[in-house]
């Protein structure tokens, strides 16, 4: 997916709202379906733009706080085209409550 950049002034003029996926992300089980559902599409791209989007929902200062890595670090990590580290990925979802448990998809 092509990420496009939009001048936010430009659309401040034109009384366009920027759209922030963080925004949406209110409860547990918001973040919960949000990301069960980006976890069943299989696009590990997508689970890390997913994961920083949470991070942010939840306050970055706090996950950096309960992760153990710095806010600016954690910004690095989940901007777009970032490839973190899975323990930076682990420690991030830790943080925000989030477990993730094996199945047998054959099953």
């Amino acid at each position: 997916m092509d990420i496009i950049n939009v001048n936010p002034k430009a659309l401040e003029n034109l009384g366009v709202q920027p759209f922030d996926l963080a925004d949406y992300l209110q409860t547990d089980e918001d973040i919960a379906e949000y990301l069960s559902q980006v976890l069943s599409e299989g696009d590990t791209d997508e689970l890390i733009r997913a994961v920083g989007y949470v991070a942010k929902a939840r306050g970055m200062s706090q996950i950096a706080k309960d992760s153990g890595l710095g806010r600016a670090s954690l910004y690095k990590a989940f901007a777009p085209g970032a490839q973190p580290r899975f323990d930076t990925v682990i420690k991030v979802m830790r943080a925000i409550g989030i477990e993730l448990h094996a199945a047998n998809a054959h099953a």
